[in-house]
């Protein structure tokens, strides 16, 4: 390989989540994101692997959603299974989300349509490889402080921020939607898509029928989201203008009508779950 990822031979990969860790993980070692109730540990037990093992039973496929928005994911599926975005802009590109991998037809790729000027990602349980993509682009992950405790690869790229947004260029900015995780973001991209472009990570969840939106505290363990935390995400989402929504996983594509179906969503969701609500 032209660029070198190090430790490839230790094991420092969770297998259930993909997270890597700075130092080899040990058996009996545990990994706090997956025993968080916001996930899970395999019936199986823990488990670590390392990076060549990965790379020698998966790639990344590549596949454009939209002009200047493409998704990747490794298949066959591992961990998560996750998607990445890579967002184009003209004064610069960004990664949105992370995957446990990357390889050289990926880097190719994705010089080739500008490079990276920064990544960010929604929430912890997609922190992932990111140490290895920012040293490989030599650019930002930028992360919402109030998750800093989850980083267990921590880095000179990652750039904490606080606060409610995060401006980044060309109209981008990261928007805090805690509920899910106290620091989980979406990304707003104004310019893409029809009228404007949410990416959600697990913040806002896409259905499978593509026609509904929800929220939930810990999606392999169905805790839904109390309704203070939604109304915090509506009062932050609401004022953006959208009318695609992608979310984590794939298929789960709002292609057009995304603002009127998170709108009506929004209403059912506190209907269900706040018998005092009147929209």
């Amino acid at each position: 390989m032209s660029w070198i990822i190090d430790q490839q031979h230790v094991n420092n990969i969770c297998s259930t989540c993909g997270t890597r860790y700075a130092n080899e993980r040990k058996p009996g070692d545990i990994c706090p994101i997956c025993e968080d109730e916001r996930q899970y540990v395999l019936e199986s037990g823990q488990h670590w692997t390392n990076y060549e093992a990965i790379a020698a039973q998966h790639n990344i496929r590549i596949t454009e959603r939209a002009p200047r928005l493409y998704d990747l994911r490794l298949v066959p599926a591992f961990s998560i299974g996750q998607r990445a975005f890579l967002v184009q802009s003209a004064s610069g590109n960004i990664l949105w989300d992370c995957l446990p991998l990357i390889d050289e037809t990926t880097v190719a790729f994705i010089r080739a349509k500008g490079g990276l000027k920064g990544i960010a990602i929604s929430h912890p349980h997609y922190y992932s490889l990111m140490a290895v993509w920012a040293r490989i682009f030599d650019c930002p992950v930028y992360l919402h402080e109030a998750d800093q405790e989850w980083i267990m690869d921590k880095r000179d790229h990652i750039q904490l921020w606080g606060g409610l947004q995060q401006p980044l260029w060309d109209d981008l900015k990261l928007v805090h939607t805690p509920g899910h995780f106290p620091g989980s973001v979406v990304l707003h991209a104004p310019h893409h898509g029809y009228d404007g472009t949410v990416l959600t990570g697990d913040s806002l969840f896409v259905s499978r029928d593509r026609k509904q939106v929800s929220f939930m505290y810990s999606f392999p363990n169905y805790i839904p989201l109390p309704a203070k935390d939604v109304r915090i995400i509506d009062e932050r989402v609401s004022p953006l203008a959208f009318d695609s929504m992608y979310s984590a996983f794939d298929g789960l594509n709002i292609q057009e009508g995304a603002k009127e179906i998170y709108e009506r969503s929004v209403i059912r969701y506190l209907q269900a779950v706040d018998p005092q609500f009147r929209p």
